[in-house]
């Protein structure tokens, strides 16, 4: 077939035009993001909502590790511009955890995210990767969701806020446990809205801290720090008498600070940390005045134990430090330790759910940690 001069220049102008076009397709596309509402999963499975950000078309695969068996299925693997996509987990009757991940394609780009389905481990707790274990049954169990009432599931309360284990006779809470991130972080300012008692306990079980501190000179310290929570009414739930403790203001208001905005800068460089704070009240005999209306147990040290998780990859660090002004004005590094030297100091057997999770020989490294080369890495 013979063609003219002008024919030919006008495939080969067309070619480039689609050529063109395509390029600039491509150019123009959005980097897609795909997001789970959760990266872990308990044994007993469920379901969960995947998002897409996306403008073109793509598809959505799952991906297993060795030997993990089909075990996800999703209500749609292909599509056009954003959507959310309803993911069904089957129970994992094995004892071990197993990982899958899922993947969003498009023509040009590629996202990735791990999911996590623990073990069919016997546990009393929620599988949290903050909490530490619930074995001291004169205590008291409790999680606020974000509006400060009883936290009950993701799809009845929303995200979870904090929890608490609380001593009835010692009028404070062991520790406060809660994950970390910016999102959780929210914004806004402290409202100092002092509150008189825990919606989650009688007014009769706590210290009334709304007018004023413990009395006998000790200043009100939170556990879960007020600028960890900075949404209007979850900055509220941290005023609550049972994430206070009675504490010493120097200390309160220098090294404790300290820590506290050390933790949140901890917390920026990763996807989420997860944070227990403590107060030792077991060997104390110092209790503060009555003016809350009950005197509480005036803690001999405090603690924070962090667990890291950036992508697929966890690391830990504890702090135990003296209650005492004289440490006032030190580092607060210098009171690192691992979780396991922090769980000797403590008795509290931390992040409890994580060999569920991770397996327990990848769990017990993690835990037995050098504290100042996990700093580093942070």
């Amino acid at each position: 077939m013979k063609y003219s001069i002008w024919a030919l220049i006008g495939l080969l102008a067309g070619a480039l035009l689609v050529f063109s076009c395509s390029k600039k397709e491509d150019e123009d596309e959005l980097v897609p993001v795909l997001k789970l509402s959760s990266p872990t999963m308990g044994a007993e499975g469920g379901s969960q909502w995947v998002k897409v950000a996306a403008e073109k078309t793509w598809t959505l695969s799952v991906e297993y590790a060795a030997g993990s068996g089909d075990w996800v299925s999703l209500e749609k693997t292909s599509g056009e511009g954003s959507a959310s996509v309803y993911m069904t987990v089957t129970p994992n009757e094995g004892d071990n955890p197993r990982r899958a991940t899922v993947v969003l394609k498009t023509r040009k780009y590629e996202d990735r995210k791990e999911l996590v389905q623990a073990g069919n481990v016997a546990s009393s707790a929620p599988l949290w990767l903050e909490l530490p274990a619930l074995d001291q049954p004169q205590l008291g169990f409790f999680t606020h969701a974000m509006d400060g009432s009883a936290y009950i599931s993701r799809e009845k309360s929303g995200v979870r806020n904090w929890s608490f284990y609380y001593d009835y006779t010692a009028f404070v809470s062991w520790w406060v446990a809660y994950p970390l991130n910016k999102g959780l972080r929210g914004s806004g300012s402290r409202t100092d809205n002092w509150q008189a008692t825990d919606p989650l306990l009688p007014a009769s079980a706590v210290c009334d801290l709304s007018s004023g501190s413990y009395g006998g000179g000790w200043t009100r310290g939170h556990q879960i720090p007020s600028a960890d929570r900075l949404d209007y009414v979850p900055n509220i739930t941290t005023f609550y008498p049972t994430n206070m403790t009675p504490q010493d203001y120097d200390f309160n208001c220098y090294i404790w600070a300290d820590l506290e905005n050390a933790v949140r800068t901890y917390s920026s460089n990763c996807d989420t940390l997860y944070v227990v704070t403590g107060a030792d009240v077991r060997n104390s005999n110092t209790w503060s005045g009555y003016k809350a209306g009950h005197a509480a147990k005036v803690p001999t040290h405090y603690y924070k134990a962090l667990l890291r998780r950036k992508g697929n990859s966890y690391s830990a660090v504890g702090f135990y430090l003296p209650h005492a002004s004289g440490i006032a004005n030190n580092d607060y590094r210098n009171y690192s330790c691992s979780i396991d030297e922090l769980e000797q100091h403590t008795g509290v057997d931390f992040f409890a759910s994580l060999p569920a999770f991770l397996g327990a020989d990848e769990a017990n490294a993690i835990e037995a940690a050098d504290p100042a080369t996990t700093l580093k890495n942070w």
